[in-house]
């Protein structure tokens, strides 16, 4: 990734009804929303793949209505992550992979988003770990707090995978550490999960931290209310634009 493209910044979705007349002009169909985003943003985060995998011809859908330096990052099934819970991974992942390679070359990185209730089991993780594809980029996101353990992090640099920066407003443990050769950054807001607005002063604070990691990193806002999210995205690229 150039200088130019070191930042990706976005929001997690974009098909929210509420943002109609706050980001999306009346005028403009919904069918052409994706569109309408594409002008601002050149990524998005796709959460509608953590409920269903789509089709393959949604993921082809996707690929053609985006520009060529668009990327997507996935949010892989919850059926891997809270119905398997990460057991007899294998097949679930090569379905997950197969899709997200209809993207082609713009194809972001693959999100893993854990349960609550789901502790740390070395044994188990190092068996998933040995069934995700090495020339994807992938993202842990957990949210038991007995994954902030050296070892969950020396698994997670043996094979790349990057540890999610998850802001939750305090509802899941936070941490903050490198294991990849690339960042993921999800801010759901800091005072109310989905629906604060992060100020000027937290935005500031983020564009330095970003600029001192000095890595490729992925940046969603997931505090979608009132339209936060595409509020404090483009500020977010602004400030790192002419810092």
């Amino acid at each position: 990734m150039d200088t130019a493209t070191k930042w990706r910044i976005g929001t997690s979705g974009w098909n929210y009804k509420h943002w109609k007349e706050i980001f999306y002009p009346p005028k403009v169909a919904v069918s052409k929303w994706l569109d309408f985003y594409a002008n601002h943003f050149d990524t998005v985060e796709v959460n509608a793949t953590f409920y269903r995998l789509p089709k393959p011809e949604t993921f082809d859908n996707w690929y053609e209505k985006t520009p060529a330096n668009f990327l997507w990052a996935v949010k892989a099934s919850k059926f891997i992550t809270h119905t398997k819970r990460l057991k007899d991974s294998k097949e679930p992942l090569e379905r997950l992979y197969n899709s997200v390679d209809r993207l082609k070359e713009k194809q972001g990185p693959v999100l893993f988003q854990l349960p609550p209730s789901l502790r740390f089991d070395k044994e188990l993780f190092t068996s998933f770990c040995e069934n995700i594809k090495t020339n994807h980029q992938n993202v842990l996101e957990i949210r038991h707090p007995s994954w902030i353990d050296i070892q969950v992090f020396e698994i997670l640099k043996d094979h790349n995978i990057s540890f999610c920066l998850s802001d939750t407003a305090g509802r899941y443990p936070y941490h903050e550490v490198v294991t990849a050769d690339f960042l993921y950054i999800r801010l759901h807001g800091s005072i109310k999960l989905y629906a604060s607005e992060y100020s000027e002063e937290e935005l500031q604070e983020w564009a330095l931290k970003i600029k001192n990691w000095g890595m490729e990193t992925y940046v969603y806002f997931d505090n979608d209310f009132q339209g936060f999210a595409i509020k404090n995205a483009k500020r977010l690229k602004e400030i790192l634009s002419i810092s």
